[in-house]
């Protein structure tokens, strides 16, 4: 299924309508160039879920967990890979543990350097820049 998002507003409105989906234990994998969105739907779907604190790319942390009182779902964790050289890198840094648990919905920004260890689970999101102002936002379920 694709989107044109034309402008942020609609990113974090769609962020925010997928977050009325979840029920918890999904992980979203968004891949993408930088610049397309990635984060900007993030911001949609917390704000969606009630998280008040601003949300920014965890690039130098690589994780982010917000607390969520929104049905069963405790968490959002929102994790930025793109410092991760492989699917173990999860294992070491304890995120495996926040992915099993279905009180939590992750997030991934670069999923494609840990793809491994989370292709059987994950719905794709692919951010496509268009122009200045358009992205195509792709949901899928295999890695293209």
């Amino acid at each position: 299924m694709d989107y044109l998002s034309k402008k942020e507003e609609e990113t974090l409105s769609l962020g925010a309508k997928i977050a009325k989906t979840v029920i918890g234990g999904e992980i979203f994998a968004l891949t993408g160039d930088l610049g397309t969105g990635k984060t900007t739907f993030v911001k949609g779907f917390a704000r969606s879920l009630g998280i008040e604190k601003q949300i920014t790319s965890p690039t130098f942390n690589i994780i982010k967990v917000y607390p969520v009182q929104f049905k069963n779902i405790k968490r959002l964790v929102h994790v930025d890979a793109y410092r991760l050289n492989s699917p173990e890198d999860l294992i070491s840094i304890g995120l495996e543990e926040l992915f099993s648990d279905s009180t939590n919905i992750a997030i991934i920004e670069w999923p494609e350097h840990i793809w491994g260890a989370i292709e059987k689970r994950a719905q794709i999101i692919t951010f496509t820049f268009i122009d200045e102002n358009t992205r195509k936002i792709t949901f899928s379920t295999k890695w293209n």
